[in-house]
């Protein structure tokens, strides 16, 4: 039984000794969910952190999103080349995720009704890969970028008019 005692207070000593130590610049380094919880010296706005070129830990805020940027890219029918009017769209994405590695958009393809199922998938892949190739372009890391295609599956409007087909052929970018 003593025996017992002795190794459950060593393991309390091992256990809590490794905590007393996650502070530490390697325990700080293996955190990637890029959250952390704020503390009373930093601001509410503050969401995760990072190491800068010095391998110092830095924190990033959600400043550089505070501009309320679109989140929907809408595409013409039947197609999956991007409009101009969203060169500016992307190139603020670019920059915030550029400055903000931890960062991750997730791109959402979608299609109208029109079509078959599969069509549709596909439609909805090559919209999201797409933004995803405007991205890139503009810096941002391929780590940071995933893309999934729902097709027609996840309608943002249920008529079956050309006003309904146009709010569905789109892609929705959503931010981690």
């Amino acid at each position: 039984m003593e025996r017992f005692n002795l190794g459950l207070i060593g393991l309390l000593i091992l256990v809590l000794s490794g905590c007393a130590s996650s502070g530490s610049k390697s325990g700080a380094m293996s955190n990637d969910s890029g959250m952390s919880s704020s503390s009373d010296s930093e601001d509410a706005a503050t969401y995760g952190m990072g190491m800068d070129d010095n391998n110092n830990l830095e924190t990033i805020t959600d400043d550089s999103l505070s501009e309320n940027l679109e989140t929907i890219i809408y595409f013409d029918f039947d197609r999956s080349e991007l409009r101009a009017e969203y060169d500016a769209l992307i190139n603020a994405y670019a920059s915030n995720m550029n400055s903000n590695t931890l960062l991750t958009v997730r791109l959402e393809g979608h299609a109208d009704e029109r079509g078959s199922r599969e069509y549709n998938i596909g439609l909805g892949e090559r919209r999201a890969q797409a933004v995803r190739r405007m991205l890139l372009l503009n810096g941002v890391a391929p780590a940071q970028i995933t893309t999934v295609s729902f097709g027609e599956e996840r309608p943002n409007s249920y008529g079956s008019d050309e006003s309904s087909y146009t709010q569905n052929r789109r892609v929705e970018l959503v931010i981690n």
